[in-house]
């Protein structure tokens, strides 16, 4: 946590930003129109909508007086990354990212862009064009790639999801086997938390500040220039 947050501020002082939330807890999802990026410092689950985290608690608490647990996801955007960060093969953006995330206790599940939506797709509805803007710049029209291609940023809005299961620790009674081969019925007692997706949204966070500031590092080495300045 420490590391990621040195990471955060030196990433900052380049212009990039990075900003984890919860999008989703069991079937309740956050939707576009109603994001508001303050939302998320207002309530406990850290969802920038105010009416998905009505549901959401509702959802939860339910899940807590059923002695249950619940899962969902943690969206992470990274705004201001410079084209090129990353490789096209060995040390590709999205693989660096896949495994620090995944590496989160309660992982499940990682994306980028569009993720499993784009198996839906066709390549003409998938593929992002590019276009000039009024100021003659070249920019992408859509971001379904979620800001990497061939394995490197492209300059636009890296989107990533990490997926969570529901905690497995759960006072609900559930069935096992006993060390004599019995089936028993399990109740493990103490106290249990619903939910670890809120908490999971900082972790989230500093480990793509983390990964992000590790690649750029290595991205000074990828330019002659660089590398004649500094060993020269």
């Amino acid at each position: 946590m420490a590391a990621g947050a040195i990471a955060c501020k030196i990433l900052k002082q380049l212009g990039i930003e990075i900003f984890a939330y919860t999008s989703q807890i069991g079937e309740v999802s956050i939707e576009k129109h109603r994001f508001v990026k303050e939302e998320r410092e207002n309530n406990p689950l850290f969802m920038p909508d105010s009416v998905a985290y009505e549901c959401a608690k509702e959802y939860v608490d339910q899940v807590m007086k059923e002695g249950d647990s619940a899962g969902g996801v943690v969206e992470c955007v990274i705004r201001g990354l410079p084209v090129g960060i990353g490789e096209p093969v060995f040390d590709k953006l999205n693989a660096n990212l896949a495994k620090a995330v995944s590496s989160i206790g309660g992982v499940k599940g990682f994306e980028i862009g569009d993720g499993f939506l784009a198996t839906k797709s066709t390549g003409s509805q998938n593929n992002d064009s590019f276009i000039l803007d009024s100021n003659g710049a070249i920019r992408k029209e859509t971001n379904h790639s979620g800001g990497i291609l061939g394995g490197m940023s492209d300059g636009d809005e890296v989107i990533l999801r990490a997926g969570f299961k529901p905690i497995a620790s759960i006072s609900k009674e559930q069935i096992t086997v006993n060390r004599q081969g019995e089936e028993v019925d399990l109740v493990i007692g103490g106290r249990h938390d619903p939910l670890i997706v809120p908490r999971a949204v900082v972790v989230v966070e500093t480990m793509v500040a983390i990964t992000v500031l590790d690649m750029m590092f290595l991205n000074i080495n990828s330019k002659m220039e660089n590398i004649i300045k500094f060993y020269k």
